[in-house]
């Protein structure tokens, strides 16, 4: 599985599993059957998912909560960063 920061294919991202597409547009949640955790990522287009962060079944909520006014910002700086061709990863948090 992706880790923090990276951006991969939807198809990629999903690994063919099953997955929720949260209620909260831009937000995809899979589960990582190697951790047992759920990997939440941010669609950046039609193909790409930047991965954002991993939760717990017990945190799911709460993560995606948080991360929810962060969506558009998240989006932008990738999509900035795509066209500058500076692919830098980006932390929550930190710049």
């Amino acid at each position: 599985m992706a880790r923090k920061g990276q951006v991969v294919s939807k198809r990629e991202f999903l690994g063919g599993k099953e997955f929720a597409k949260e209620q909260y547009e831009g937000l995809l949640v899979t589960a990582d059957p190697r951790s047992g955790n759920l990997q939440i990522g941010v669609e950046l287009d039609e193909d790409r998912v930047v991965v954002i962060d991993e939760a717990t079944e017990r945190n799911i909520r709460e993560r995606i909560q948080s991360l929810v006014p962060q969506v558009q910002d998240i989006q932008n700086k990738y999509r900035a960063d795509a066209a500058s061709n500076n692919y830098q990863e980006l932390w929550l948090g930190e710049e």
